[in-house]
């Protein structure tokens, strides 16, 4: 059985953040997301996140292809997350492409391409726009 991990923020679900869960867990036979804390999520984007924490892992865990859920506290734990869940493999959007190969030595490391056209960040600048 083969475990897969991945991490994201996953703030405003969008069609990218499904696409890239459901191959992350086509990868493997068990997907475990960890979800950005908020403190996390400011401390790399500058801003908080629009849902709070507890809300977008409850939206994460509700998704079929996901079979357990956790709170990424720290970028500094990767490694740790990664022993703690037995995980096979390491599965993260192209735009970290490199960033985590050092983790090759603890599992795979895969990098899979983002959907083309959509993000977060400009979702969220749209909405703002028309708010």
């Amino acid at each position: 059985m083969k475990t897969v991990l991945t991490f994201g923020t996953f703030d405003v679900l969008h069609i990218g953040h499904i696409r890239i869960l459901e191959r992350a867990a086509a990868c493997g036979d068990r997907l475990i997301v960890g979800v950005s804390s908020d403190a996390l999520n400011f401390s790399k984007k500058g801003r908080n996140p629009i849902y709070p924490e507890a809300e977008r892992m409850a939206i994460i865990a509700a998704l079929r292809c996901v079979d357990e859920v956790f709170l990424e506290e720290s970028l500094e734990l990767k490694g740790e997350y990664i022993k703690n869940r037995n995980a096979d493999i390491l599965v993260m959007g192209n735009d970290w492409e490199g960033k985590f190969d050092e983790f090759n030595s603890l599992c795979e490391v895969q990098y899979l391409s983002r959907t083309e056209g959509i993000s977060t960040t400009s979702l969220i600048d749209t909405i703002k726009k028309y708010a």
